[in-house]
């Protein structure tokens, strides 16, 4: 059973589906308002401090835990759909991962559609990478991590980077990635009544938004389940068992596996969509954290 210790982020998601219903034609401005809370409900990581900086003409900040290795970098997407979310809102929970790895987190803030539609979020995570690059930082020394639409883009900045000649770097941990385009996945109807929050219509709207009008909702750099994941590095996913994006997840561990990609999936009981928010809260976002810096340290060389 889950813990009451996530009830916060349910109370939080069904707040903003109550402000969306009653507001259909919410502008754009008002609902990134919204969502700026999504952070509301992560505690301080503590020992961390941050430092906003230009990565190669994209803003970004670095989370940088006390004591951490410097020379070991995870890179952050965010998630929100491509429409919201930002470097802010995603703050604490990656420095409580990178805190947990005990490296430096580089938190990206792409820019976000509709202004900047498709590819230009992955191209502006490609770019980000490219500077760590150009840092002197090795490629076996970076990891990745995103949530949601940022879990997406912690596989198709592979595939972009990938389709520019850049190295691989050692690992990629998405969480609660959204990848079908379409969102044909059949835990849409499974999971409609307990999924608080993500539903088939707002992610056909979001996509919609996201790839702009005739985008291809077929691109690999969009939907990585239509791409060749041959030689990617090892990838570790982390989903909640009443997420309607659960199929993202399992189709994204399967085709990883068919193409030859060393891959992890792990499902949490009754948890909702990117419950890592609840770090230093809820047992369950905890226990995940810990997961994922116990697999990704020996990857990136730390003991």
């Amino acid at each position: 059973m889950a813990s009451k210790q996530t009830e916060p982020l349910k109370t939080l998601y069904q707040g903003w589906i109550v402000a969306l219903n009653a507001n259909p034609e919410m502008p754009l401005d008002e609902l990134r308002a919204l969502f700026d809370h999504w952070g509301d409900v992560t505690a301080e990581p503590g020992g961390v401090d941050y430092l906003e900086v230009d990565a190669g003409g994209v803003p970004a900040m670095w989370a940088v835990p006390k004591g951490c290795a410097q020379d070991r970098v995870l890179l952050c997407s965010h998630g929100g759909g491509y429409l919201t979310g930002s470097m802010y809102t995603h703050r604490k929970v990656f420095g409580h991962i990178a805190k947990a790895i005990g490296c430096r987190a580089l938190i990206v803030h792409y820019r976000r559609a509709p202004e900047n539609v498709h590819p230009g979020p992955v191209d502006d995570m490609v770019t980000a990478y490219r500077w760590l690059l150009d840092q002197g930082i090795k490629p076996a020394h970076i990891a990745l991590t995103g949530d949601s639409a940022g879990g997406g883009l912690a596989v198709t900045t592979l595939l972009r980077a990938r389709e520019k000649g850049l190295p691989m770097p050692a690992a990629t941990m998405p969480l609660s990635p959204w990848l079908d385009m379409e969102a044909g996945g059949a835990t849409f109807e499974t999971n409609r009544d307990k999924d608080v929050l993500v539903s088939r219509e707002v992610i056909q709207v979001m996509a919609g938004s996201f790839l702009g009008e005739g985008g291809n909702r077929h691109d690999p750099h969009a939907n990585p389940l239509h791409g060749d994941l041959a030689g990617l590095p090892p990838m570790y996913i982390q989903v909640g068992e009443h997420e309607t994006l659960l199929d993202d997840s399992r189709n994204l561990a399967d085709a990883a596996r068919r193409a030859g990609v060393d891959v992890k999936l792990d499902t949490f009981p009754e948890m909702q969509h990117v419950f890592q928010f609840l770090a230093g809260h809820a047992p369950e976002a905890d226990k995940a954290i810990r997961d994922l810096a116990a697999w990704v340290r020996p990857k990136l060389g730390l003991r």
